[in-house]
């Protein structure tokens, strides 16, 4: 166990500014020695390492608690670097990196021998991305340009959106936390596999199938995304074990939104009853129509981002309350709808009721 963890504040917007630029350097000092950062991406907060250090990668999964045959993420800074850790740019990934990085679109290539099988959780295959977040591609530039970096939290656990949330999980187990605030998007990349001859959504996020299809045609979706954790080993973060939970054993339920709150009514009235702490995970548009508990709007079902946005904080929010349980309606929204509800199928391992 190291001491308390250092948070150092940074600023996107003030990226050339000599304190904001020595706090990062520190940061990249410490990956080029093999250590571990938390730093914010426009997505979660990441806990980056090098990538090409096999030693470096299994600190990431000391400190997260993580299984070792989970494949990290590698966080590049510019786009030629991606010829350096693959066999094959196919056309495709060309077009979709035109169209989205930097961005939270991470892309599953076959690897080169330079990326260790540590990183890549034993598959032949690595998955690549180049964020948007200034401060994450400044760190990449001074960590040496291969940075693999899952969420910044304790493996199962709602990811961090602020740094607050790293310090909660993992102080003491890193060196140093780079704060950036907040961030935007609030849940994790897209992941999309080109290995496949058609490709394969493994994780739904910002950037839909809708999306990815305009620019490269078919895209099929894994069935993992909605059904309950595979057997195989998974090929990308998030497709695998129980992700992104509350301690608080936790249920969605699904039906017409006039009757999903009154069943979540009986059912915490239930379990209030037996002397039990209940959280209720409710919209703008449905807060009014619960009786007791603890209510908790995750933001309007007419502004989609906001529900992304709000997901991991306001579980992390009911852990913090103590509540025993947790009910959630469900999200079946146009467009990010997929990634909300596979987000919330796994923090509840997949515990649903269908309300007829």
């Amino acid at each position: 166990m190291l001491e308390d963890t250092s948070v150092i504040k940074v600023k996107e917007d003030e990226i050339d500014n000599e304190i904001t630029m020595e706090a990062i350097r520190q940061a990249g000092k410490i990956l080029k020695a093999g250590g571990v950062v938390a730093f914010p991406t426009e997505t979660v907060y990441g806990l980056g390492a090098d990538a090409l250090q096999a030693d470096a990668a299994g600190r990431i999964y000391a400190a997260k608690g993580r299984p070792s045959d989970n494949p990290l993420i590698v966080h590049i800074c510019c786009f030629e670097d991606i010829y350096e850790i693959v066999t094959e740019v196919p056309q495709a990934a060309k077009r979709l990196a035109d169209a989205f990085w930097p961005g939270p679109l991470t892309m599953i290539l076959h690897k080169s021998e330079k990326v260790p099988f540590q990183t890549t959780g034993g598959m032949d295959t690595v998955a690549v991305r180049m964020p948007s977040n200034q401060i994450a591609l400044a760190l990449i530039r001074q960590g040496g340009g291969y940075i693999a970096a899952p969420s910044a939290n304790t493996s199962g656990r709602p990811s961090p959106t602020q740094a607050e949330h790293v310090y909660e999980d993992l102080n003491g187990k890193i060196p140093l936390i780079l704060d950036g605030g907040e961030v935007g998007i609030g849940i994790e990349s897209t992941i999309l596999d080109l290995t496949e001859e058609v490709p394969v959504l493994l994780r739904p996020g910002f950037i839909t199938i809708k999306m990815l299809s305009e620019v490269i045609g078919e895209v099929r979706i894994d069935p993992g995304i909605i059904a309950d954790d595979a057997k195989t080993p998974p090929k990308a973060p998030g497709m695998k074990y129980r992700h992104y939970a509350p301690k608080a054993e936790m249920v969605l339920v699904e039906g017409a939104q006039q009757q999903v709150p009154a069943k979540i009514n009986q059912l915490a009235e239930e379990k209030i009853n037996a002397g039990k702490k209940v959280g209720i995970i409710a919209t703008k548009e449905t807060a009014g129509s619960y009786q007791q508990g603890l209510v908790i709007s995750i933001g309007s079902r007419q502004e989609e981002e906001e529900i992304a946005h709000n997901l991991y904080k306001i579980l992390r929010t009911l852990d913090a309350s103590g509540v025993d349980f947790i009910y959630s309606e469900s999200f079946e929204t146009p467009h990010m709808g997929q990634a909300i509800m596979n987000r919330l199928l796994k923090a509840a391992g997949h515990q649903v009721i269908k309300v007829k």
